[in-house]
């Protein structure tokens, strides 16, 4: 089974995109379904997907998990909760019963405070993930690294995964202090990274060789077994394609490799049958 672990759907109507008013999401202001994505699977034969939030709504979870089950592509969703509101425990205990509901991804990556993800009215949150037996997607930048460590060695029972490598500067050719934080959470933590959004990182007209040293770094530190293959399509396609971006990272994939990261990585961590 051949796993996309990230791509999104979204209606920009439906008016909980925030980020989309920025200037550079210009281009991601229309709908986008499975009926857009359905070609891209098909011409890299991805058999699954995760579907993964883009808005910080609990209405926005129930409409991913909508298309999801309209959607037999569509293996797991990884939604939102408030977890500044201790009631929306409710929600997760509900919303595990759905065959298709992961786990959550708080957009960390957008909150001024770098420090939010320690303040103790969220803490209920992550012992909630455990108790329940869900995922949880870590959204940030590289100027949080040291506070996940910290969240990661507190929760270690946590079902964690890294997204998009926790961006990497790759524009900036920031590669040291990224590279060395991110070792050392491989090292002492039992949580999972995806290899995602790098290209969105890069400049424009970003090569193989350009991307090759962060995912060799990322697959190197974390090992195969600890490493997913995402697309983050639709954003990927503001600096690149589906296509171009599946071809690099089979390229820098060992053959040995290959099997885990573009697939049974996934089907472990999100439990997909």
């Amino acid at each position: 089974m051949k796993i996309d672990a990230h791509h999104h759907f979204w209606n920009p109507s439906r008016g909980d995109y925030g980020w989309m008013e920025s200037e550079g999401a210009k281009p991601l202001r229309h709908p986008i379904g499975p009926v857009d994505f359905r070609q891209h699977l098909e011409d890299c034969a991805i058999d699954r997907t995760v579907l993964v939030q883009a808005a910080p709504t609990l209405y926005e979870t129930e409409y991913l998990l909508g298309l999801a089950d309209a959607t037999p592509t569509v293996a797991k969703v990884v939604g939102w909760i408030d977890f500044e509101n201790r009631d929306d425990f409710k929600h997760l205990e509900r919303l595990k019963n759905h065959p298709k509901f992961s786990g959550v991804r708080p957009m960390i990556q957008d909150l001024a405070d770098k420090n939010w993800m320690h303040r103790a009215d969220v803490q209920w949150a992550y012992e909630a993930l455990i108790d329940l037996d869900l995922t949880f997607d870590a959204l940030g930048f590289p100027l949080h690294l040291e506070n996940f460590l910290k969240l990661f060695e507190r929760y270690p029972n946590m079902r964690t995964v890294i997204d998009h490598g926790m961006k990497p500067k790759i524009r900036e050719n920031e590669f040291e202090i990224w590279a060395k934080a991110m070792k050392h959470i491989a090292e002492n933590t039992s949580v999972h990274c995806k290899l995602s959004g790098l290209a969105t990182e890069a400049n424009p007209n970003w090569t193989v060789e350009t991307l090759a040293p962060y995912v060799r770094h990322i697959i190197d530190s974390f090992g195969a077994s600890r490493v997913m293959w995402g697309s983050d399509w639709p954003v990927l396609n503001l600096n690149g394609n589906y296509q171009i971006w599946h071809d690099t990272a089979q390229s820098l994939v060992r053959d040995d490799e290959r099997d885990q990261i573009f697939g049974h990585t996934a089907e472990k961590f999100y439990r997909i049958t």
